[in-house]
């Protein structure tokens, strides 16, 4: 008996097909429904706000779209960010930011934001390996339930921000937790902490 294997999706059929309603990933070709809790969404909001006041104060020419793909360089994977704060100066460079709402250039996106669910080893591995690659300037994972691995997180496991910061062409992270500001190289006058974000 000769057993099926399931067909792989490319980022191009996956775009091909993305319905109106929900949102959806494409992880190692493979279609994935994301489905965000209340609590997520309530920090997502959190964060999104402080980031337009920052981004506002500062007049600088960045905005952040209500969705869009980020896709790497592998053909089998797009991303659905909780975050991307654009750069409006270089969409003009982005070849599928009309039609697809899709960015695949890392000098677009000055930071991105992951906030982390059940599927931690995305944001963790995945994600950060993909976005090192593309140099994403700044990329964070807000881990505000303390879910991530203890070799990303540390011992005892606790909510924890994590700001990669693309330096010589790869990630150096710093940790955040509780009342410690979080330092952004993008926003260096951010006044945030991790406690402020927890619903």
């Amino acid at each position: 008996m000769v057993q099926a294997i399931p067909q792989l999706t490319t980022f191009d059929e996956f775009i091909a097909w993305y319905p109106d309603g929900g949102r959806y990933e494409l992880i190692n070709g493979r279609v994935r429904e994301v489905k965000p809790t209340g609590s997520h969404e309530q920090v997502g909001g959190y964060l999104n706000r402080k980031l337009t006041i920052e981004m506002d104060r500062l007049g600088l020419p960045y905005f952040i779209p209500k969705s869009c793909t980020v896709k790497p360089f592998s053909d089998q994977s797009g991303y659905l960010p909780d975050i991307v704060v654009l750069d409006q100066t270089k969409l003009a460079d982005e070849p599928r930011w009309q039609k697809e709402s899709t960015l695949i250039r890392g000098v677009s996106m000055p930071l991105v934001v992951e906030i982390v669910s059940t599927n931690w080893r995305d944001d963790y591995q995945r994600k950060a390996a993909d976005y090192e690659e593309m140099g994403i300037p700044e990329y964070w994972i807000v881990d505000y339930l303390g879910l991530g691995g203890r070799r990303y997180i540390g011992t005892p496991k606790q909510p924890t921000v994590s700001v990669y910061e693309w330096m010589e062409g790869e990630y150096q992270v710093t940790l955040f937790r509780g009342e410690d500001r979080i330092l952004s190289p993008t926003f260096p006058e951010l006044a945030l902490t991790l406690d402020q974000m927890l619903p």
